[in-house]
């Protein structure tokens, strides 16, 4: 079984209350502390705080529900009624496991600092938009917690170095929120194949992934009651409140608070690449759709076509449905969230010997990140390979907007020959609208 290391608690207490200042909120024990009905004790459990609680939100939490040894204690939303309903269901949850009703004892925020003062809690879920990824995730990790952070990653090259600098430097325990790692084992089968020698030398992998839209309105409306819109903006530009900005194709879309699709679907099938083939290419160029009408902005479509330094060919392309597709000398292999293909029916038939390369350590991503916390074991999805396969999202879409051929470093891991691209590598922080300096 299981038990969290208590010098190694002690610590996360410790740093956490240097961090948050004023903010702690006592912990309320209550008699589950020892253990009841199917409450683990509390010496076993992970306590985990929920920031962001919207769409993708409120699916993790779900699935956090699930795993036995971890308990939902806080979330935190600039929607009011967000926060509401999902502490509601919490409540709801524990009270039907231990047979209780009225087990009311989940934390509501609105101000993501004050859950993360909180000295209780062990582990953050962190499923904002896309902007707030990496600075909820920075001040995260200085105050002690371990980090689930959903994909995709920063809003920039410099911010995703910005998280890895972190977590090596506090020891969090990070997990991406590519799911496909755990929930769909033929990805990884598909990985094994390749690693394994079964594709003979590898020549190109190809990527496809679904496109972005166009479109949303650009008329500005009053901010709804209960809904704080400067929070939500948080680091992003200034910008009038819209019905369609903060609204799932508005978080996906716009490019204040996203790379749009080439980022938030291409996560999927660049993650698999990346697991089976761990380098990124070192040259990108092609072209893409920018829309100039409406409030959309993020590339809608690219067709992106680069090499590895290895000289193995690689491409990106929208129209999905996701799909990474490695293409070796003796066969191919094609796995996505649909399902799995190959070249030939015998590849899909191979049994990996217990000598060999095995990737599948996960059934269940949500139990795999409570494990990792529990044990200080290194996850599924980790953050080297987070950044890395986010990188070359963030290099896809320079290539598009510069429309010229970007050359990549990995081991300075810059841009090179080319100063206006380099430049891209970071975004200004709207400090003057930024409710967190990083």
């Amino acid at each position: 079984m299981y038990s969290i290391n208590p010098s190694r608690r002690s610590f996360l207490k410790t740093t956490a209350r240097m961090a948050a200042g004023s903010f702690a909120i006592p912990y309320v024990i209550t008699s589950t502390a020892f253990g009841q009905g199917n409450i683990p004790p509390a010496s076993e459990r992970v306590t985990v705080g929920h920031i962001g609680v919207g769409g993708q939100g409120s699916g993790l939490l779900r699935g956090f529900l699930g795993v036995a040894h971890c308990q939902s204690v806080a979330v935190c939303d600039a929607f009011q009624s967000r926060r509401e309903i999902r502490a509601q269901q919490i409540d709801k949850h524990y009270a039907d496991r231990i047979g209780k009703a009225g087990y009311g004892r989940c934390a509501m925020f609105e101000d993501f600092r004050e859950l993360l003062a909180r000295e209780d809690i062990d582990a953050v879920v962190i499923a904002t938009p896309d902007h707030w990824h990496v600075p909820i995730a920075l001040a995260a990790t200085r105050a002690g917690k371990d980090i689930y952070v959903e994909k995709p990653l920063g809003l920039s090259i410099r911010q995703n170095k910005a998280i890895r600098t972190a977590v090596r430097q506090y020891g969090n325990i990070f997990q991406y929120g590519t799911q496909q790692r755990s929930f769909n084992q033929h990805c990884g089968f598909a990985c094994e194949l390749l690693k394994n020698g079964y594709l003979g030398a590898l020549k190109e992998i190809n990527v496809v992934a679904p496109g972005g839209a166009e479109g949303g309105s650009t008329e500005p409306i009053p901010v709804p009651e209960g809904f704080n819109y400067d929070l939500w903006l948080g680091p992003a530009p200034k910008s009038p409140y819209t019905k369609d900005r903060c609204t799932n194709k508005g978080t996906w879309y716009v490019y204040d608070n996203a790379l749009g699709f080439i980022a938030g679907w291409g996560a999927h099938p660049l993650d698999v690449m990346h697991w089976g083939y761990p380098h990124i290419p070192v040259e990108y160029e092609g072209t893409g759709v920018i829309p100039t009408q409406g409030l959309f902005d993020t590339i809608k479509t690219w067709d992106i076509r680069g090499r590895f330094a290895s000289g193995v060919k690689f491409t990106f392309k929208d129209g999905g449905p996701d799909r990474t597709t490695f293409v070796g000398e003796e066969g191919w292999v094609s796995a996505g969230r649909g399902g799995i293909e190959a070249s030939s029916k015998s590849l899909l038939s191979v049994k990996i010997k217990p000598d060999q390369i095995h990737l599948l350590k996960s059934t269940n991503h949500y139990r795999g990140f409570i494990d990792s916390v529990k044990s200080r074991s290194t996850p599924v999805s980790p953050i080297e390979s987070a950044v890395q396969s986010d990188f070359i999202s963030h290099l896809s879409d320079i290539a598009v907007r510069t429309g010229r051929k970007i050359t990549w470093d990995p081991a300075k891991e810059e841009i090179i020959g080319d100063a206006m691209a380099k430049r891209l590598m970071h975004r200004p922080v709207a400090t003057e609208n930024s409710v967190l300096a990083y």
